[in-house]
């Protein structure tokens, strides 16, 4: 009897193996965001360590982000803005040519479009080193000179989350329109948020505020600066959040660093 225990077990993990490995890879921090909220710290503190990532405004919507295992990665990388060494992976969002290349540098192993091929949203679940890249695609409106017809592009835009060293974190992109519920559940819990605050080109800046706040992330990373003056985006959010300016360009953060109360990091050494 154990003996044809076994056999019936060995089969149907022959059999299920691989339908498992076809699932969706699931991230720590969207399992953790809809744990129950007494389990929630508990099996968050078993994943910390002190760990660092480390952080570079390189200019516009990029940041670079080094991870504790060696992985580079450039966020909505045009190759303009270029720091170092190149990047492993690069993040793209193609609402204008600042936030992508059609023609990156052939050295750059891992290349992950926002956008999808016919009309169909783009699917990022990827391990690449230490890091887990997910996305949430949302709608963008057409660029210039695109005559399709439609106002928005249904999935053109995709909000991208890195999960490394226990950080969740997460670059909203070019994005164009309010978040709804789906879309918070989808992002799950983030530590770390690059946010658009020019106010015009993305979204109103109320709108982008009210994103930010509900996020409620340890510390937002403001991006897209080029038209509005840091003041007012401060103004919406600064009695919520503190606020860190900082003349350097980067930084470093692991998870037991992360601010008690949410902080907006201004670096202003670009």
């Amino acid at each position: 009897m154990p003996r044809l225990i076994l056999t019936i077990f060995a089969f149907f993990s022959a059999v299920l193996s691989p339908a498992l490995a076809q699932q969706p890879q699931r991230g720590e921090c969207l399992a953790m965001a809809n744990a129950a909220p007494r389990a929630m710290p508990v099996a968050f503190r078993q994943t910390t360590n002190s760990a660092e990532v480390e952080i570079t405004y390189a200019g516009h919507s990029t940041y670079f982000i080094d991870t504790p295992g060696g992985v580079r990665i450039a966020t909505d990388y045009s190759g303009a803005h270029q720091i170092g060494r190149l990047p492993d992976v690069v993040t793209m969002n193609r609402a204008h040519s600042t936030h992508y290349t059609l023609l990156p540098d052939k050295r750059i192993p891992h290349v992950l479009h926002g956008w999808g091929e016919d009309g169909k949203p783009a699917i990022v679940p990827e391990r690449i080193g230490d890091t887990f890249i997910r996305n949430v695609t949302t709608d963008i409106r057409r660029y210039f000179g695109d005559d399709a017809g439609a106002d928005m592009i249904r999935d053109g835009n995709s909000i991208f989350i890195f999960e490394v060293a226990g950080l969740c974190i997460g670059h909203l992109g070019h994005l164009h329109h309010k978040l709804d519920d789906s879309h918070f559940a989808q992002i799950g819990r983030l530590d770390i948020v690059m946010v658009p605050i020019d106010g015009t080109y993305t979204m109103s800046l109320d709108g982008i505020s009210e994103i930010t706040k509900r996020l409620r992330a340890s510390v937002v990373l403001p991006m897209h600066r080029f038209a509005t003056p840091l003041d007012d985006f401060m103004r919406r959010i600064g009695q919520q959040f503190e606020i860190d300016r900082r003349s350097e360009r980067s930084f470093r953060m692991s998870r037991d660093a992360l601010p008690s109360k949410p902080t907006v990091i201004i670096l202003d050494g670009v």
